[in-house]
């Protein structure tokens, strides 16, 4: 878990994205994530995180949902949702971070 608040200690935003392969919702996400993150270049960082792999961190922040997406900017939780979104609203809410 102490690498978790390195990776979310950021004084630019993070998207995290919990997924799993198993599920077509998420497969979805993977190209509307590319999508995000070329927009945002360096200004913004986009991780994926796979729950099955990361099954405690998963359980920690409570992720029932898949995919779930969080914005961690400073440590900081500033916004969260399940269920796919795409890649004009990701960015216009990433952008508020900025």
């Amino acid at each position: 878990m102490s690498k978790f608040g390195e990776l979310i200690d950021e004084e630019i935003p993070v998207l995290l994205d919990f997924f799993t392969d198993r599920t077509d919702h998420s497969n979805i996400m993977h190209g509307v994530l590319r999508d995000v993150a070329a927009a945002l270049g360096d200004k913004a960082k986009v991780i994926k995180i796979d729950v099955e792999k990361n099954k405690q961190l998963a359980e920690a922040l409570r992720v029932k949902t898949l995919p779930t997406l969080i914005v961690y900017k400073h440590g900081d939780m500033k916004w969260r949702q399940s269920g796919e979104q795409d890649a004009n609203t990701l960015i216009n809410i990433i952008q508020q971070y900025i």
